[in-house]
């Protein structure tokens, strides 16, 4: 089941905050930037910079997604390895809050979301 529009709203102020708070100067947003989207139970945050060999176009790289569950009324975190596929984050592999996800990824104990 997706997210209400209440839901969609809360996100958005929660995940967008952080986001603003993480992007790079203006100057440089063309070279690499941050970003997010919700898409059915999960919010993903992803880095978003030029393709090496065309700087005309533009890659997402996801690096960390929660995922809500509702009957458990917990988030469920996850970081993108290099081999392109979504673990779970161990040191802290649920939140009971969004602002707890975003907190843990700003912390990036592990070095797993920021490097």
């Amino acid at each position: 089941m997706a997210f209400t529009e209440i839901d969609i709203k809360r996100c958005e102020k929660i995940v967008g905050a952080f986001v603003e708070r993480r992007r790079p100067p203006r100057h440089l947003r063309a070279q690499v930037d941050l970003a997010f989207r919700i898409q059915g139970q999960s919010v993903e945050l992803f880095e978003i910079r030029p393709v090496w060999n065309d700087q005309t176009r533009t890659m997402e790289h996801p690096f960390a997604k929660a995922t809500y569950n509702r009957s458990r009324r917990i988030w469920k975190l996850y970081w993108r390895r290099a081999d392109l596929k979504w673990h779970g984050y161990e040191p802290v592999p649920e939140v009971a809050s969004l602002e707890q996800f975003v907190a843990v990824v700003d912390e990036d104990a592990y070095c797993c979301f920021f490097g």
